[in-house]
């Protein structure tokens, strides 16, 4: 069973285990967590996933990065973290995240959780634009 924390200081040599990251990424972690940004997937008292979420796209709740254990990627994890930040979201507001197209598990995974396209971003990755997903109220 899975459970779900806001990630502290001490939590973050588990998130960082989770998928190895440089020092530019462990650093851009780090100041999520001590944001209140960072939220945790535990199976078993193991850290195995994990998902940031902040009020950055225009004052709106905004899946920035969810990151799975990649043995355990397509077992739910991700989505367990994508529906508790769902019910994290106040009512009446938008939730929105973004993938790259390439990105076929998210873009499946987000319409099954009431999300729908709402555009695109060209030019951030090359030849793999970046598509941008809304869950309305």
């Amino acid at each position: 069973m899975l459970a779900f924390t806001l990630a502290t200081e001490a939590d973050l040599d588990a998130i960082i285990g989770i998928a190895p990251a440089g020092a530019e990424r462990r650093a851009a972690i780090a100041a999520h967590v001590a944001a209140s940004e960072c939220h945790i997937a535990w199976q078993d008292g193991v850290a195995v996933g994990y998902l940031v979420l902040t009020r950055t796209f225009f004052h709106s709740p905004f899946i920035e990065l969810l990151v799975v254990t990649p043995a355990l990627r397509r077992t739910g994890i991700g989505r367990g973290l994508v529906e508790h930040c769902i019910g994290l979201t106040p009512p009446g507001e938008k939730l929105w995240t973004s993938t790259n197209k390439s990105n076929a598990a998210m873009r499946n995974l987000l319409p099954q959780l009431g999300f729908v396209e709402s555009g695109g971003i060209d030019n951030l990755d090359p030849g793999d634009p970046e598509l941008v997903f809304v869950r309305l109220p």
